[in-house]
């Protein structure tokens, strides 16, 4: 499928940890950087974090020291490491697969639009 499939979403108290995995075609895989974008109700679009092929990440801000990106290969599968959770981490969870300097940009904060393949969404929620 073009499209990737998310899994490991749910709810969490303030602290915790969840991993989220996202899967996808070799060929979408193997020609795309990854990366994880949320969306709270009523907030704009966030970066999260990219991965590119040899595996160097690159995060949003707001996450850096607490999530950690990673990709296996063999599986066509990436994770999100979430740790010390905080409520305002809730929201929808995204795994895309995009062209590299688009997708690394938007993960850093540039808005440009629509891009890429994106999976369904994972929901995340953090309660205190």
């Amino acid at each position: 499928q073009v499209h990737p499939v998310e899994s490991g979403g749910g709810s969490v108290q303030s602290g915790g940890s969840l991993q989220l995995s996202c899967t996808v075609d070799e060929d979408t895989y193997e020609r795309h950087c990854m990366g994880w974008f949320r969306q709270a109700p009523g907030n704009e679009r966030e970066g999260v974090a990219g991965i590119n092929s040899d595996g160097t990440t690159t995060y949003g801000d707001s996450v850096k020291g607490r999530f950690t990106m990673s990709r296996d290969n063999g599986k066509r599968t990436v994770y999100l490491q979430m740790n010390a959770l905080k409520p305002e981490d809730s929201a929808t969870y995204y795994c895309v697969a995009g062209t590299c300097g688009v997708l690394l940009a938007a993960v850093r904060g540039l808005n440009l639009g629509s891009f890429g393949y994106w999976g369904q969404g994972t929901q995340v929620t953090v309660f205190s």
